[in-house]
């Protein structure tokens, strides 16, 4: 008897993953890839587009290839941010540029002197001022530095849709991904923003899909249904939206600690953009308001100061226990610099010769880094009726951070959530109906309750 199975690619800057899930949700089979980065034509390290693309086309062979999987869908999420531009054939015409390629400073300024000024624009589209991270820029910029080149674009795609188009031959766009911090969409309208239409950029993007919608694939092989993709991080909130009813927000740890609330409908103040609030689009068309905090790099770089300063190998924190003692102990001590803009924690200003151990030194490290996650979530927990924080990623297996963050919210229940692989699940529940017959399953995810009273815990 085949097992019969989804396949999801879950492609992230580093990794790229194919996993196949059961009816359950369970992983049956997974492979990853990395790919060596090239660069574009200005030298500026990106994407391989075609071995991002080939390894598509030999994971799927692979995986027909097997006698004992049925495939009955495949569905895409990747990072956003990311265009690829392709020509009436459905060729690649550039390189994948990188969201993080420097923007040119008199180009952007231009875009905000006609379109209504920085802070006017930015609470409109949700969008902080990011240059190539608002992705709709990347389209302005080759529309004026590259005319000839923007006239053969057929459709610009993201990353999530390119995919997708590989494996079904049609191109769309998709909410989550058109709604991402891209300037190219009015969230004060619920339509593109007006610039798009106005600089023929409409022209350019492919028909709006929604997420549960499933094509035919064109690829050898039949009777299985190939999803339009999803913007990772709309994904990753999937399996929670699903989970759970009552209202919630989700700290996503990671490089980026995330803290998302799909239950905040107020719009962005000018105070929260500037604070790095934006929004994300959830798979249904709502829009997520979302915080973010560069939390988790700090901690690595952080951990390597500690590390070298007491002669400790940098994983050390991993197996240091939560102790109140020397949270009390630190929260009695009056030195106090501030963090830094809001951004980085007090931390990177503290001499670590004023900490009698590494422990101490972890622990005041995790205090600084949750005060400063404090106000990153508070900024979306504002104007909502939410109760609940779950965590997950990285800091969810952290009992030091968990303790801190549960007494840092002690009007809220705080859990520790553990799902394997959010992303590549999110991806899958979306297009449940298409190929699952059987009932959502209610144990998707694992919580673990964070008391703020005192160290205990429980299963929640």
């Amino acid at each position: 008897m085949r097992t019969p199975v989804i396949a999801i690619f879950d492609v992230g800057k580093t990794n790229k993953k194919l996993f196949l899930f059961n009816e359950q949700y369970k992983i049956v089979f997974e492979r990853s890839a990395r790919f060596t980065e090239t660069v574009d034509e200005d030298g500026d390290p990106c994407e391989n587009l075609e071995s991002l693309r080939l390894s598509v086309f030999d994971s799927l062979h692979e995986v027909f290839r097997k006698p004992e999987f049925e495939v009955r869908a495949i569905n895409f999420a990747a990072y956003g941010a990311s265009l690829v531009y392709l020509d009436e054939n459905g060729k690649p015409l550039t390189p994948l540029y990188n969201y993080l390629k420097p923007y040119p400073e008199e180009l952007q300024r231009k875009f905000y002197e006609t379109y209504s000024g920085e802070e006017t624009f930015a609470y409109t589209t949700a969008s902080p001022v990011l240059g190539s991270l608002n992705s709709g820029m990347q389209l302005y910029r080759i529309k004026y530095e590259n005319p000839a080149l923007f006239e053969r674009i057929h459709y610009a795609l993201h990353l999530p849709q390119y995919l997708s188009f590989l494996v079904s031959g049609r191109m769309y766009s998709d909410m989550t991904s058109i709604g991402c911090h891209t300037n190219l969409w009015d969230f004060t309208k619920n339509d593109y923003h007006e610039w798009v239409r106005h600089e023929g950029i409409i022209s350019k993007l492919a028909p709006l899909a929604p997420a549960d919608e499933v094509f035919p694939a064109s690829f050898p092989g039949n009777g299985y249904g190939v999803g339009v993709g999803l913007h990772d991080s709309s994904s990753a909130l999937i399996p929670y939206l699903v989970s759970f009813h009552e209202p919630f927000v989700l700290i996503s740890t990671g490089t980026w600690c995330i803290s998302l609330n799909p239950f905040n409908h107020t719009p962005l103040t000018k105070a929260e953009l500037d604070a790095d609030c934006l929004c994300y689009m959830q798979y249904k068309g709502a829009p997520v308001k979302a915080s973010r905090l560069f939390a988790g790099y700090e901690h690595e770089q952080q951990v390597k100061r500690i590390s070298e300063h007491f002669g400790q190998s940098s994983s050390k924190y991993r197996s240091i226990p939560y102790n109140k003692n020397i949270v009390a102990k630190l929260r009695a001590e009056t030195m106090h610099p501030k963090p830094i803009g809001g951004k980085v924690s007090a931390f990177a200003q503290r001499q670590l010769s004023a900490f009698a151990s590494y422990e101490e030194a972890y622990h005041r490290l995790i205090m600084d880094l949750v005060d400063l996650q404090r106000i990153s979530t508070q900024l979306i927990v504002t104007g909502s009726q939410v109760k609940r924080i779950f965590v997950d990623g990285g800091f969810s297996k952290n009992t030091i951070y968990m303790n801190l963050l549960a007494e840092a919210f002690p009007e809220m229940e705080v859990f520790a959530a553990s799902m394997a692989q959010a992303t590549a699940v999110g991806a899958a529940l979306a297009i449940h109906g298409a190929w699952n017959n059987r009932p959502l399953p209610n144990d998707l995810i694992e919580l673990r309750f964070y008391a703020h009273t005192s160290e205990k815990e429980g299963a929640g």
